[in-house]
């Protein structure tokens, strides 16, 4: 309406109603306090690794480090590489052009690249042409040899000016930062010695060098945060020790990327061959874990990660707001699960994110993280499930040994392990059993409570010792210990039919017969002070006939860590959530999207 009073005032050339200028307009109109929008924003507190506010001290020494930085990238550009065009070799280096795609497409069929990986003896004086990062450089005089990686594989390329190569060729080598991604044309040989600092055993003399895209100056090196580590348990805090004995007998120490600067770049991080081979392993458990499934007439599905209760029991839920009502992220899809096996599916999975409001920074705990699970019908025993659950991760176990062992030396070679055991089939002890266990080896364990983490480690060493494996399955807790929906043990009801699995005394996933009597239901969780109202759907559905059944949920971040023998979960998933970390920040996508939105 305000418009429409207004607008015969302004000349017709001079007025055009869109989103922007009618909200401005409107605000000119109304006089109004400008948006949180148009509001100028807070400068940020600076803030250190730990999520804490810097000293004044630290400040002034950021300030001074980003100024360095800032006159090094001057003096950089102001030295940058000039190519001479009458460069004998001119058109055999140099710089590509920005790729927007502007070839003629049949340069995609007319360029052959070869894999790293690809490179063997068998290929002797075959030229080939390769693509990757530069990882490091040594250039020397009339002579360079550069180390080119792509992912976890690395070979060594050399040049040497003489007739086919000029001395501006050399130079320009020298120019390339670490970390850019660069194309080589060149012949196949095979060196006298081992190249230790490669996978690949064979060099590739270079007669062609070209830029694809230069990388920046580096927050650290990637040769740097390859470096073996003894001691994972406790990186940081000997590092520093190390740091303070080299500084004080006057040694050149080694460089140590601590776990922060890594997560703070994770980036650059995920570049390490090592995260690479993490990343890989990853993607390896759900393929096989998917495998096994599908071969057993699993059905996967997809569940709701917005739901109005809690899905475990507990309170330690994301809460949040869903159009005037609340609502919460699932801790688990454990409910709809079960709900999908009284739907007659019989038998289901499901692979992805789950969310927990947990305080802890453990080295196990995360706040967000992948759950691989499981439900399935059963005819007369939950040990039906078990012997199917079983097999699932001797499957993944086996088909990982076979099909990984370059992923797995690459871990080993920075951070150490012994090979994982495992029996065929799983071995599967009671939880008066492994009380027994515990008691024996002079500790006295809670048999009313769950296992703390010392007591799991310890059990974990107590099997490993009598059993000689790594891997079991821990069934018939106590009821205190099991979430509502557990099905109680008909011989003692202080017990359950639940079970939990463990790698290398660690616990990886939990699971149970569950109750399908809605009746029983109702009452246990009543018991456990859920109210029955924000469940009701899920009560309902057992009300039309529900098939006796059981399930897991497996931490897939937790069965990467113990199988490779990674101390810290943070290296396991991609991108890390924690109580102290909530980066990358996507403050700035968001208002990316929503300029966007406005544009249109």
């Amino acid at each position: 309406k305000l418009v429409a009073q207004s607008t015969h005032q302004l000349p017709d050339h001079s007025f055009h109603l869109n989103r922007f200028n009618y909200r401005h307009f409107i605000l000119m109109e109304k006089k109004e306090e400008p948006t949180q929008e148009e509001k100028p924003q807070e400068t940020p507190v600076a803030e250190g690794e730990e999520g804490k506010p810097l000293s004044k001290k630290a400040l002034a020494k950021k300030a001074k480090k980003e100024e360095k930085l800032k006159k090094k990238q001057e003096r950089q550009k102001a030295e940058e590489y000039v190519k001479d065009p009458n460069d004998p070799c001119a058109d055999k280096f140099g710089d590509l052009e920005l790729n927007q795609s502007q070839c003629d497409p049949k340069v995609i069929q007319e360029k052959i690249y070869t894999n790293l990986k690809e490179l063997n003896s068998s290929m002797k004086d075959q030229v080939v042409r390769i693509r990757g990062r530069l990882h490091n450089a040594r250039i020397k005089g009339k002579g360079a040899f550069l180390i080119i990686r792509d992912q976890v594989y690395s070979v060594q390329t050399l040049m040497f000016a003489g007739e086919e190569i000029s001395v501006g060729m050399i130079k320009y080598a020298k120019t390339i930062s670490n970390e850019s991604i660069v194309e080589i044309v060149g012949k196949v040989t095979i060196p006298e010695n081992e190249i230790v600092s490669c996978t690949q055993q064979v060099e590739i003399q270079i007669q062609e060098l070209w830029c694809v895209n230069k990388a920046s100056l580096l927050p650290f090196q990637i040769e740097d945060a390859m470096r073996a580590t003894a001691n994972q348990e406790d990186e940081e805090v000997e590092e520093k020790k190390e740091e303070k004995k080299k500084e004080e007998k006057g040694k050149k120490k080694d460089i140590t990327v601590s776990q922060d600067t890594r997560l703070n770049n994770r980036v650059l991080d995920l570049r390490v061959p090592t995260s690479q081979a993490i990343m890989k392993i990853q993607a390896a458990v759900c393929r096989y874990f998917r495998e096994y499934l599908y071969t057993k007439d699993f059905l996967e599905i997809h569940t709701p990660k917005i739901i109005s209760g809690t899905s475990e029991g507990g309170c330690e839920v994301f809460r949040l707001e869903y159009f005037g009502k609340k609502a919460c992220l699932a801790q688990s899809p454990q409910l709809y699960k079960q709900m999908c096996i009284c739907g007659d599916m019989k038998k289901v999975f499901e692979i992805a994110p789950v969310f927990r409001a947990e305080n802890s920074n453990s080295n196990r705990h995360l706040t967000e993280f992948t759950m691989m699970d499981v439900e399935m019908a059963f005819n007369n025993h939950y040990f039906e499930a078990l012997d199917v659950f079983g097999e699932l991760f001797n499957y993944i176990f086996t088909k990982l040994a076979e099909n990984c062992k370059d992923e797995l030396e690459t871990i080993n070679k920075q951070y150490p392990f012994e090979p994982f055991k495992f029996k065929t089939p799983a071995l599967r002890i009671h939880w008066k059993e492994g009380m027994k266990l515990l008691e024996e080896k002079g500790l006295k364990p809670d048999h009313s409570a769950d296992l703390t983490s010392e007591l799991e480690y310890a059990l974990g060493r107590a099997v490993r010792e009598k059993y000689d494996t790594d891997f079991f399955m821990l069934y018939g807790y106590p009821v205190s210990a099991r979430p509502f929906y557990t099905m109680l043990d008909p011989k003692d009801p202080k017990y359950t039919n639940s079970y939990d699995f463990f790698m290398r005394g660690e616990e990886i996933t939990s699971g149970a017969q569950r109750i399908h009597d809605p009746e029983m239901i109702a009452e246990r969780a009543k018991a456990n002070d859920i109210p029955v109202e924000t469940i009701k759907d899920y009560i309902d559905s057992f009300r039309f006939g529900a098939p006796p059944h059981a399930g897991i949920g497996v931490g897939l971040e937790r069965v990467v860590k113990l199988f490779c023998g990674i101390r810290n979960i943070r290296k396991c998933i991609l991108f890390t959530r924690d109580p102290k970390r909530l980066t990358p920040q996507s403050v700035q996508v968001d208002q990316f999207i929503q300029t966007s939105f406005q544009k249109k």
